[in-house]
């Protein structure tokens, strides 16, 4: 049986198919987010079914979930990020205990009991400076891609101290730093490391472990190794963490009742 998850992120629109038989994702992919969310994520799931040679009619429920859930109307139900997020981590870990999830306008922290239920969380969503919008701020000042931020973060030898917590202010004070002679590898993993303090402010003073890193910041080299560093613990990010969102989705959308009629409904 086919189902499909559909995560309309704040950033991203990621779309995944799951065939719950084979226990395996059939395909993947994400398009960058905008005004039209529902067209964006319909021509999405079609190109997807297109280039798997699979009939919609396969499909026999979808769940949306994220940012823009509520704008994915052929959809059958919505459920919130935080329960698709855990659902997906615990696919790949079925032990974790906390998920940190940092996405492109909040950053995430939820602790899961033993039976993997979310027994609270916490999330930062007021200021984008402990977000991947503000990597992506950071990327345009200094001019580079956000697949160099990480190479760059490597090459550091001493961290730049970012102490703002809003992203206007922390973007003058790298403006200020870069006017000082400040190297931009030091910049950039300055501002790794101020995401990771905010993360273990979230977090207090201890974590559970198995500790799960996931989102879109979770691709960025360095990263790990920074939240390990603030949570004072080991961090595993598992394959594809931009895509557990969906993955949960798909996976909640197997326990539901199948359409009367399996088929497109848009």
């Amino acid at each position: 049986m086919l189902c499909a998850g559909i995560d309309a992120g704040s950033r991203c629109i990621k779309v995944l198919l799951f065939d719950t038989r084979a226990e395996r994702v059939v395909c993947a992919g994400y398009a960058g987010q905008g005004v039209p969310q529902r067209e964006l994520a319909h021509t999405l799931y079609h190109d997807l079914l297109r280039d798997a040679g699979l009939d919609a009619a396969a499909v026999r429920a979808i769940v949306a979930t994220g940012y823009g859930r509520a704008r994915i109307d052929f959809a059958d139900t919505t459920i919130t990020e935080i329960t698709c997020h855990a659902r997906g981590v615990r696919h790949h870990l079925p032990d974790v205990r906390t998920i940190v999830e940092v996405g492109g306008q909040d950053s995430k922290l939820m602790r899961l009991n033993g039976t993997g239920d979310v027994r609270d969380f916490v999330m930062n969503d007021r200021c984008a400076a402990g977000t991947g919008r503000f990597i992506e701020v950071v990327a345009e000042r200094l001019g580079v891609t956000l697949d160099e931020m990480g190479a760059l973060a490597g090459q550091s030898r001493a961290p730049a101290r970012i102490s703002s917590t809003c992203v206007v202010f922390a973007e003058t004070e790298i403006v200020g730093l870069l006017a000082s002679g400040a190297a931009p590898p030091d910049i950039v993993a300055g501002v790794l490391r101020a995401i990771s303090n905010r993360v273990g402010a979230m977090a207090g003073r201890t974590v559970d472990a198995p500790v799960a890193f996931t989102g879109g910041v979770a691709m960025i080299p360095g990263m790990q190794g920074f939240l390990e560093e603030s949570l004072g613990a080991a961090v595993i990010v598992p394959a594809e963490p931009q895509m557990t969102g969906a993955l949960g989705a798909a996976l909640l959308a197997a326990t539901l009742h199948p359409r009367e009629e399996a088929g497109p409904r848009a």
